[in-house]
């Protein structure tokens, strides 16, 4: 069986002998976001739209164009335009908010939990302990990348019920882990052989998380805000309410998303009847679990301790940073290995910035604006028209929010309140369908949800394929869940 390491050094050759990207393509990624920013802001203004929320949706555009094309760095676009709303006080006139508002995002708990899951992945690397929980999963199911696919979504599926972050479960418990296997393939990230396999684990890992976060009132933070919006106005949902309604959606969602896109974004490497032999002896040489190996388990079983029992006591954020310091302490890590971790100061900054900018659409009022817009369409249609365009335009128009709990927050309570006077329909029914978007709407874009920006980060999944696939995958989420939810929550008299 060909090692990792030759593959590795051909693949490396291979991306060295690949010629450069045309002069006319790059000059296009460059002038794309450009040229869609200048295009909106000379733009009539929409009437009832402030004149500063129409400038700041034509630079929060031509943000979204950049991180797209890329002409540079995601994290240095999100930065530049973080700076120009300030300069420009699109969002606050004044020179001290408008401070606080563009570094608001760099005090978020999710993104310094995304940098702590970048951190428990250098301490599973480190360690080696990563590569030997790989190798058992390899020896155990690896005789097929299919089976590999559904290892990693009942591992999800496992802690979704317990764990109220897709963050600490995917990007700090899942990703850690699954990072170590294609490298065992010889499948590198940044490089072709990124498609052998490490594509198709790392998009299915996130693709079932956006699952399993819906399938539970308790599998993500905005599930147990959206059901405190609820009750605010009289909607009363149990935790068993919610996962009854969701149960048959979820259920064959579940079951076909591993299968899926094993078809649509194939891995190359299909079968390896020789790795399962292959990673038994690759055990064999790494002998008995470590000190270092036992101290990094112990740390993470902490962490998940706190992030399951304690969510009352202690905020998942702190929980992970609490456990990456002692990975210092107790050194599993050196310091100069976490500020020397590029990849993670990058998506943090990447992430912080979107985030900042996607909150930017709240404080202009923008997102009031185009919430409004979309009520006034609903009169006079059929209550089931009515409610699969609203819980449409909730679930798309996530294409302008970098947090999950930032939608939740700005947008339940006005579409609550369009939901409830739609005739014929139940409001706890329309309340459910609009809940349940918010786990499966984390497919749509790479900064869509926290993990998002941890698999983006790991370089297996192209910009390209993250946009075009997580459209794809989105339509399939929202159209079989309302097929199969709304006849579901009739036939339970919800």
């Amino acid at each position: 069986m060909t090692t990792p390491a030759t593959e590795l050094r051909t693949e490396n050759v291979l991306a060295r002998q690949n010629p450069a990207l045309p002069v006319w393509l790059t000059w296009v990624r460059a002038v794309a976001p450009f040229a869609i920013g200048i295009v909106i802001a000379i733009s009539p203004v929409p009437h009832g739209l402030p004149v500063n929320a129409w400038r700041y949706f034509a630079l929060f555009a031509a943000v979204i164009v950049g991180v797209i094309t890329e002409p540079i760095p995601a994290a240095a676009i999100g930065l530049a335009g973080i700076v120009i709303a300030t300069v420009g006080r699109l969002v606050y006139a004044s020179p001290a908010q408008a401070t606080a508002w563009a570094l608001s995002g760099f005090g978020n708990s999710t993104v310094w939990l995304v940098f702590a899951a970048y951190m428990f992945a250098l301490g599973y690397s480190k360690t080696g302990l990563g590569r030997r929980i790989s190798l058992l999963l390899i020896r155990a199911m690896g005789r097929r990348t299919l089976g590999l696919g559904y290892a990693i979504a009942l591992a999800d599926l496992a802690l979704a019920p317990l764990m109220p972050s897709n963050t600490a479960r995917s990007g700090g418990t899942i990703y850690p882990v699954i990072q170590n296997i294609p490298e065992l393939y010889g499948s590198q990230p940044n490089d072709p052989s990124a498609r052998k396999i490490g594509a198709y684990l790392m998009y299915t890992a996130l693709a079932v998380t956006c699952v399993t976060s819906s399938m539970f009132a308790t599998a993500l933070a905005p599930n147990v805000l959206a059901v405190a919006l609820a009750a605010k106005i009289g909607i009363t949902i149990t935790w068993t309410t919610w996962f009854k309604g969701f149960a048959p959606a979820g259920i064959v969602l579940f079951a076909v998303v591993p299968a899926l896109i094993y078809k649509i974004y194939p891995p190359e490497i299909k079968e390896a009847p020789e790795a399962p032999r292959w990673a038994d002896a690759e055990l064999l040489k790494l002998g008995v679990v470590s000190k270092r190996e036992w101290t990094l388990l112990a740390l993470v079983s902490a962490a998940l301790t706190m992030w399951i029992a304690g969510a009352k006591y202690i905020d998942a954020t702190i929980a992970a940073v609490f456990a990456v310091v002692f990975m210092v302490i107790l050194r599993v890590v050196s310091w100069d290995d976490i500020i020397g971790h590029s990849q993670a100061w990058n998506v943090l900054i990447y992430f912080a910035t979107l985030l900042t900018m996607a909150a930017g659409l709240a404080d202009t009022h923008f997102v009031d604006w185009i919430a409004k817009l979309i009520a006034s369409t609903f009169s006079g249609l059929s209550p089931v028209t009515s409610t699969v365009l609203l819980v449409g335009a909730f679930y798309f128009i996530h294409y302008l929010f970098a947090s999950s709990t930032a939608h939740a927050s700005a947008l339940i309570p006005v579409f609550l309140g369009v939901a409830i006077k739609i005739p014929g329909v139940s409001p706890t029914a329309v309340a459910l369908l609009l809940f349940y978007m918010l786990g499966l709407m984390g497919i749509l874009t790479p900064y869509a949800t926290g993990p998002s920006p941890i698999y983006y980060g790991g370089g297996y999944i192209k910009s390209k394929d993250f946009w075009i696939f997580g459209f794809l995958l989105s339509v399939m989420f929202f159209v079989i869940s309302m097929a199969i939810t709304i006849p579901w929550l009739r036939f339970l008299h919800i």
